[in-house]
This record gives structure tokens, C-alpha cells and sequence, in this order.
């Protein structure tokens, strides 16, 4: 396959530190791609590298089949939005869309038209005149988006642009980001701490830890099939339980520490005695009779938002289910909890790293 936008084995250091490491992405035109991890992991680092803004220390990295190692940012065709917006303060809007057209010779008129156009599309027409101080937040960030989109750049970079607004406003935010970028046939690179904004907008989605990718494939993919269980306690909210176990005898059982200890036949298909640690995420769990239930779920609080509701496990292990609507489960109730065996994650104790069992 062609890519877009490719890195191969690339490296960053910073002296002594290794912000980057051998990292191999492939982005193909068009994708709408989603840098995700904890604070420091290098998602920030490997969007700076790629808008030019920090040089790579090895490595190759192209854009539309041209190598741009040692090409200057404003050579690389490239458009950002930062999380501050940028916007010049002594600007209005229309100026700040057209600033970039002005600066490489195109006419006013040429320039004032651009301008509209975008601001029809990013519904900013009413707002040409105003200045950035007279603008919300939301309003904010539609200008920065304006103001790469009338570039028509190669591909937007994006660093964390929702960060500074509200859990209402980011909502509406993702969902108008996303259409653009259908609108428009983009290639977008997006940085978020927030994963919930990864999985619903990205067509790809990279998981980061200590400069090292850890994971990259479909939203679905890394929730359903996490490669370790660092992947697998990143993505999806609320996150992953995860539960000290033993597998049993043949091993045909986990010997879970649920409440003491509690036994889940399953053929594992792993040496009997070895230590792992098993997955469980919450919304896979179910309320059930006695007669039915694999575990005892020795309840100890009980949360709830009005359309669900989370129980947490008593005792040292976090263990959290989520049900939808409401329920009569009190805490220091003891209920019964059943599960598909095919949502069953199993990681090696030590390693950390997924084991595929006999079943899949």
C-alpha cells in the first residue's frame, strides 16, 4: 500500500532521552487517524516531528511520497490546530482565516472570497467581523479549523484541540470535526488524552506508551482484541477489570481472587498453575439468578447517573459493573454475575501480554 504520510523506524531523543522509539506508522489519504496515551507517552512529540516542529534524530518520514526529514515546517504543506487556538488578537476573524493567503501574494478579493466559502461551510458566516475576545470557545476553535481548512493543506494536524472546552461543547466539537473531514476528503492526525474522542472519531487509532506504539488498528479491534493489557485498560470506559487468577487443573479452570477465591471453568488451553491476570470489561457483565451466575460479586457501592448505574466489588480488587437504567442492588448485597466466555481476556501475570486461549 501507498501511504500518505509514512514513518519508518523513526527515533527522537532529547540528549539521554528517548522520546520516540522505531516508531512505524503507514497513514493512507483520506484516514482519520488518532494518537492516544498517557501524559508523556510521545503523542505530542510524534505530531510535532511530523509538522516539522521537532527534528527526527533517524528514521524516515514522507509525505505524499517526499521525504521531509530536514524540510522546513512551512514547506511541508501542513496545516495545525493547536489547543490554545492561536488566533491573533488584534484580528478579526475574516483577517485571521486570510492571513496565510495574504502572506503569499494572493489578492484581498481573492482572499475575502476564500474566506467565505469557509466560513459557510464551518458556520461562521455571521462571525466574519468579529474578534477573537467576542467569540466563545466553541466559536474559537471553529476559526482555528477555518483557518487550516482554507489552506487546503496536505493534511491537519490536530494537538489536543478540544482540551480547553466544556463535556458538552467537546461533544458537539467531535461530531463537527469528523464531518468535516468527511466533507472535505482529508487526511487528519488527531492527539487526545481522551479515548472516548479516539474511538468515536478515528478510522485508526494509535496506542502510545513510553514512545513505543504499543497498538495501532481499527477503534473495535484494539477494544475487542487488545494486544496487552495496557491496551486493554486504556480503551474503553469505565476501564477494564482486571483480576489476579490461576489457571486450574488440565486447564480446564481459573481460580479467579474475587471475593476470596472463585473458580470459572474454561478450557484455557494454558499449563495448569501458572499465574495471569484476567480481563472483564464492565459492561459485559450481567445480573443473575444464583443458579446461573459464574461469580459472586460481593457489591460495596452503588453509583448511579439515571440511565446506568455502576456497582463496585467489595474488597482490595477494583472490580466495576455497569448496568443500564436502575436497580435494587444495595451495597453489602452479594449478587450472582454472568458473562460470554468469548469477553474473556487473559494476560500473562508477568509479561502483561494477551494469551489466546484454546477457543479463540
Amino acid at each position: 500500500m501507498t501511504y500518505h504520510i509514512q514513518f519508518e523506524g523513526v527515533n527522537k531523543h532529547y540528549g539521554a532521552y528517548h522520546a520516540l522509539k522505531n516508531i512505524e506508522l503507514g497513514i493512507p489519504k483520506g484516514t482519520f487517524v488518532a494518537l492516544v496515551g498517557p501524559s508523556g507517552c510521545g503523542k505530542s512529540t510524534l505530531l510535532r516531528s511530523l509538522a516539522g516542529l521537532e527534528k527526527i534524530t533517524s528514521g524516515n518520514l514522507t509525505i505524499a511520497g517526499e521525504t521531509m526529514n530536514n524540510v522546513p515546517p512551512r514547506k511541508r504543506d501542513l496545516a495545525m490546530v493547536f489547543q490554545s487556538y492561536a488566533l491573533y488578537p488584534h484580528m478579526t476573524v475574516e483577517e485571521n482565516l486570510t492571513y496565510s493567503l495574504r502572506i503569499r501574494g494572493i489578492s484581498r478579493a481573492e482572499a475575502k472570497k476564500a474566506a467565505e466559502e469557509v466560513a459557510t461551510t464551518t458556520g461562521l458566516s455571521e462571525l466574519l467581523g468579529r474578534y477573537p475576545r467576542e467569540l466563545s470557545g466553541g466559536q474559537r476553535q471553529r476559526v482555528a479549523m477555518s483557518r487550516a481548512i482554507i489552506r487546503h493543506p496536505k493534511a491537519f494536524l490536530f494537538d489536543e484541540p478540544l482540551s480547553n472546552l466544556d463535556a458538552a461543547l467537546r461533544v458537539q466539537m467531535r461530531k463537527e470535526i469528523r464531518a468535516l473531514h468527511d466533507r472535505l476528503g482529508a487526511t487528519s492526525v488527531y492527539v487526545t488524552h481522551d479515548q472516548i474522542e479516539a474511538m468515536t472519531m478515528a478510522d485508526h487509532v494509535v496506542v502510545m506508551r513510553a514512545g513505543i506504539i504499543e497498538q495501532q488498528g481499527a477503534p473495535l479491534e484494539l477494544y475487542d482484541r487488545p494486544v496487552n493489557r495496557f491496551v486493554a485498560g486504556f480503551i474503553g470506559s469505565p476501564a477494564m477489570n482486571f483480576i489476579a487468577a490461576m489457571v486450574g487443573p488440565g486447564g480446564k479452570s481459573l481460580a479467579l481472587a474475587l471475593g476470596g477465591s472463585q473458580t470459572i471453568a474454561v478450557d484455557t488451553g494454558l499449563p495448569e498453575g501458572q499465574s495471569v491476570t484476567v480481563g472483564l470489561r464492565p459492561e459485559h457483565l450481567r445480573i443473575v439468578p444464583a443458579g446461573e451466575a459464574m461469580l459472586t460479586f460481593p457489591v460495596a457501592t452503588v453509583e448511579s447517573t439515571g440511565s446506568n448505574t455502576y456497582l463496585a466489588a467489595d474488597g482490595a480488587e477494583d472490580f466495576t459493573l455497569v448496568l443500564n437504567g436502575r436497580t435494587d442492588v444495595q451495597p453489602g448485597d452479594s449478587v450472582g454475575v454472568a458473562f460470554d466466555l468469548c469477553q474473556l481476556h487473559v494476560f500473562d501475570a508477568k509479561t502483561e501480554i494477551r494469551l489466546p486461549l484454546s477457543g479463540g
